[in-house]
């Protein structure tokens, strides 16, 4: 009798059925961990936010802080303000997190600012939401309680 050279019918199945357990036991990690990722992506682009705000306010002394945050890239308003953040980040969109901006006039300079980081989809790009001012703490907040204010949580 001559030997057929191959695996049979039951052992590819065997190997099939390893390969599906195997990652049913990583895919909710990896999505763990790109949460992870986003959120540590929304707490930088705030940081950088703030840093920018410092610049552009020690730039453009007779504005104060930004009125928007496109005005952080194109420094429409005052030519020192351009390319402070990147264009994705001024867009208001960056790694699954929308950015709220709002500035706050005091006469004619923009004396205040709020910045508001949100999960596109909550519990797939983030679990928290974040908040930060001009005073540059981060604060944060778990989606689906209230959103994040300056009584929220300081990010340790």
């Amino acid at each position: 009798m001559k030997k057929q050279k191959g695996f049979s019918l039951i052992e590819l199945l065997i190997v099939v059925a390893i390969i599906l357990i195997i990652a049913a036991i990583a895919i909710p990690n990896l999505l763990k961990s790109k949460m992870a990722a986003n959120e540590s992506s929304a707490v930088g682009s705030l940081r950088t936010v703030n840093t920018g705000e410092v610049t552009y306010a020690s730039s453009c002394p007779n504005i104060g802080y930004s009125s928007t945050l496109v005005e952080l890239n194109a420094g429409a308003n005052c030519t020192a303000g351009t390319g402070i953040i990147d264009s994705v980040l001024a867009a208001g969109t960056k790694s699954g997190y929308t950015f709220t901006y709002a500035a706050a006039q005091a006469g004619t300079l923009y004396a205040t600012y709020t910045n508001q980081a949100l999960p596109v989809v909550y519990q797939t790009t983030g679990n928290r939401s974040f908040f930060t001012d001009q005073t540059g703490v981060i604060r944060y907040a778990l989606v689906g309680s209230a959103a994040p204010t300056v009584a929220s949580s300081p990010l340790q």
